[in-house]
This record gives C-alpha cells, sequence and structure tokens, in this order.
C-alpha cells in the first residue's frame, strides 16, 4: 500500500532564542524514575528509551488495555479498535513524526550537545504514546466521567468535608492522564520504589495537562494527583521545564516539548480510526468517509487516488487506502509545525495543539471529520448503550467499595476488601489513601471484569464449582 508523504523540507534557521528556554541535552534523560542511585550511563543493544517500550509491552497494565472499550463495544464478530490496538497505533505514528521532527530540526543542532540529544525522541515518543491512555478505566471516557460524578454528584458526595480541597479536586475531577502518571510511578504494595522506574523524559512527555487539580477550571484536565505532585516537581526540575504562575498552593509547569507529539499522534490516531471503525459498523456509509478523507489531500492527489481506487472493490480496502494518505498529511504537516515553533515550544510560549496549526485545508478537513463523529459516532446507540452500562456497573462498584473503607468491620465489608488485590492501600488508617486505593482498584479493572465483578456482588452469577 503507497503511503503518500510531503517530502520534508529543511529548516535551516538557528532561532535567536534557543538557549533562552528549555534545552535539548537536559530534556532528553536516560535517569530512572526512583532508580536514580542507580544510574548507569552505558550503552547496551538497548537504550533506556527502548527499553522503556519493551517494559510497557510486557506490563500487566498494557496487556489489560486490549479488554478495556476505546470507543465502540468491545469486538464481536467486527473487530474494532480497543485501547490496546489504539496506544499500537498511536506509537507507530508518534515515532514517524519524531522522526520527522528530528530531520528538521537536526541541522540547527548540528555537533552540539542538543543534537546528540534529539536522535532519541522517536524511541522516547513511541513509549509514551504506548502508555498515553495507561491510567483510563474500562467504558471508555465515560468511565473517567463515572468515577467524578460518583464524588460530585452521587453516593461519594458526603466525604467532601473530610478531605482537604486538594484531595477534593483530585475525585471530582478524576482524570485518565494524572492516573496514568500514577500507575508508572506510585509505589504500589509490594511494588519497587519509583513503580515501574520509566526514565524522566519518557514519563514527562505524557503529562499533556502539567498542573494540579485545582487549576482544571471545570474541563477535568490536570497532569497529576495531589499524591504525585512531589513526583512531578522532581521530573520538572531534573529535565529543566520551568515552573509557571500559579495561584498559591497550586503547580503549573509548562509542558515537556515531546508532548506536543503524543498528542497531535493521539489525536490523529483517535480521529481517522474512529471514522474508519465506523464505516466498518455501518454507521457511516462508505461514499461520506471517502469523501471526507479525499479532502485531506491536494486536487492533484485526490485524482490520483481515484485512480488507484478504481482498481479494487472492497469499499473498506479503499478507506485503508486513502486512510494511510490521510495520516502520512497530517504526520508531516505537524512536525512542519513543531519544527517552525521550535522556539517558542522550547520557551514554553507555544498555544495549543499542533494540529491547530496545520494548513488550513487540513484543519478544516479535520473539524469537519470532528463534526461527523460528535453528530453520528459519539452518540450512536451503541456507544451511548456502553457509556450507560459503564456508568451503572463503575458507580455500584465505587458504592459497595468505598461503604466498605469507610465501614471495615462490617462482616460484608470484611468480606469485600479481601478480594481486593493486595497492591491496593484499602486498609490504610488514612482516608484519601484508602479512597484512592479504591479508585486505583477500579480504574485498573478491564470492563469484562468489571461486569463479571459487578455480576457477583449482585448476585446475578457464581464462581465456577
Amino acid at each position: 500500500m503507497t503511503i503518500w508523504r510531503r517530502k520534508p523540507v529543511m529548516i535551516m534557521k538557528k532561532p535567536d532564542r534557543l538557549m533562552d528556554g528549555m534545552r535539548w541535552e537536559r530534556l532528553v534523560s536516560d535517569k530512572r524514575f526512583g532508580l536514580e542511585d542507580y544510574h548507569d550511563p552505558r550503552r547496551g543493544s538497548r537504550t533506556d528509551f527502548q527499553r522503556d517500550f519493551d517494559r510497557l509491552v510486557f506490563s500487566s497494565p498494557f496487556r489489560r488495555m486490549q479488554n478495556k472499550t476505546q470507543v465502540f463495544p468491545l469486538p464481536g464478530s467486527i473487530f474494532v479498535h480497543n485501547r490496546l490496538t489504539h496506544s499500537l497505533e498511536v506509537a507507530s505514528v508518534g515515532r514517524s513524526m519524531a522522526n520527522e521532527v528530528v530531520n528538521l530540526i537536526l541541522p540547527r543542532h548540528e555537533g552540539t550537545p542538543a543534537g546528540k540529544a534529539l536522535e532519541s525522541i522517536g524511541d522516547i515518543v513511541a513509549a509514551g504514546c504506548l502508555a498515553h491512555d495507561l491510567g483510563n478505566p474500562p467504558f471508555g471516557h465515560s468511565g473517567e466521567k463515572a468515577i467524578a460524578t460518583f464524588f460530585s454528584e452521587g453516593e461519594g458526595a458526603f466525604l467532601k468535608d473530610r478531605l482537604t480541597r486538594e484531595q477534593w479536586a483530585d475525585l471530582v475531577h478524576f482524570e485518565g492522564n494524572a492516573n496514568a502518571l500514577r500507575v508508572l510511578t506510585h509505589q504500589f504494595h509490594g511494588r519497587r520504589s519509583g513503580g515501574f522506574a520509566m526514565t524522566y523524559s519518557m514519563l514527562a512527555s505524557i503529562v499533556k495537562y502539567p498542573y494540579s487539580s485545582g487549576l482544571s477550571d471545570g474541563r477535568d484536565k490536570f497532569g497529576f494527583f495531589t499524591s504525585e505532585r512531589e513526583t512531578y516537581r522532581r521530573i520538572a526540575t531534573e529535565l529543566g521545564i520551568p515552573a509557571l504562575d500559579a495561584p498559591e498552593g497550586e503547580l503549573r509547569f509548562a509542558r515537556h516539548p515531546l508532548v506536543y507529539i503524543v498528542e497531535a499522534a493521539d489525536d490523529i490516531c483517535y480521529e481517522v480510526m474512529d471514522l474508519e471503525d465506523a464505516h466498518k459498523l455501518k454507521i457511516v456509509g462508505s461514499d461520506e468517509i471517502i469523501g471526507l478523507f479525499l479532502s485531506f489531500l491536494p486536487e492533484e492527489r485526490q485524482e490520483r487516488c481515484r485512480e488507484i481506487m478504481a482498481r479494487f472493490d472492497d469499499p473498506n480496502e479503499k478507506i485503508a487506502y486513502l486512510r494511510s494518505g490521510v495520516i502520512g498529511e497530517l504526520v508531516s504537516a505537524c512536525a512542519m509545525v513543531f519544527a517552525e515553533n521550535e522556539e517558542a515550544i522550547l520557551a514554553g510560549e507555544f498555544g495549543g495543539r499542533l494540529l491547530a496549526h496545520v494548513p488550513k485545508r487540513l484543519l478544516d478537513a479535520y473539524e469537519r471529520c470532528n463534526s461527523l463523529s460528535w453528530a453520528k459516532i459519539y452518540r450512536a446507540k451503541e456507544v451511548v448503550d456502553v457509556e450507560l452500562a459503564g456508568n451503572r456497573i463503575i458507580t455500584f462498584l465505587l458504592e459497595k467499595l468505598v461503604h466498605a473503607v469507610c465501614n471495615p468491620d462490617l462482616n460484608y465489608s470484611r468480606l469485600l476488601l479481601s478480594q481486593v488485590p493486595d497492591q491496593y492501600d484499602v486498609t490504610s488508617p488514612d482516608l484519601f489513601t484508602k479512597l484512592q486505593g479504591v479508585v486505583d482498584h477500579v480504574s485498573a479493572m478491564t470492563d469484562v471484569y468489571a461486569l463479571d465483578l459487578f455480576r457477583k456482588l449482585n448476585g446475578m452469577s457464581l464462581p465456577a464449582v
């Protein structure tokens, strides 16, 4: 299958103020969180960033994503994306985009420490993309909302006066991105210090919203829980990421530059692949998807693509062919935006996402895809059914588990808490720690496990004997 790509243009201009902001030679660090005293700069057959990628692939949280909803219900006869397949595709796109960025900006840094550091960003971004959804709960983004609203407007609201303002903000604005940092860095019971002991640069690359929950501004977007505030401060300090102005008691930092690439790869994959999945499920017709995908391409390429598509009849193959071209166009455009704005990005002054700055033809086409997704996909019956069921399941599980940790001496509580994996601290004398243990447990569940536990606790199924 031919993947059309715009030929990268070398950008030779050296920005005047690159040294005033963050520096690549510091931003790219293979020091491992929690294993700082064991840091050894020697090189083997794999770099530490490649080890990050491999460590994630073999991890339990990554494997569990195969049974976590992306958008559509987990597949029956038609295979659609789950969290794991989505993350693998994001990693592929992110690596390609990072490598294009290197090709564009390396001439500026040739022969400098920054130039040497840039050689690793493809591996860092690939690992970051692989990890970006590790903290997401079951049942898609509706699972995040179900956890947040359990505390803000559900049975968990009674806890507000028993927690600090910061702790309460963490719960009522629960965010999968912040939870991914916790999954990777928290020392759960029986685990080593530093959690997964990932490199500092990889950890920083997944924090899209590098500020505390009190600054979420009602959008439920933030980068670290109260329990990980010092974790992220350590990461930012090590990498030279500057702190920004914030109200007293809150933290806000500039983004690590590689966050922009991880974010763009994610945005490209979920928008394009959600449409391809919707077509396979017959929610959106072939002609509509083909027309949308063609609109990403210049007119001269559209005609060529029509000629090639005329050679085969399967509409799925036609859409897959166009999808590869769309992704290639967006990858190259985002890489160019990054390269042209390297100075502002390193200064912490770049605003918005890379995709918001691509050429108008691409931006308009992307916005049309987004509008179609909201009109026909995210409100489709199949998707809403998952959201409704997932909300009911997660809410029920939280009700039972929170009641148990608040009343641990009751017989039912002892039975229920005995089934919680030992790594989750649901018996701590500290209330917030116990509540985090509950949320850790529920957010780590797969769709299938959560449904099975829901049925068992409701007496609708029994273990096989």
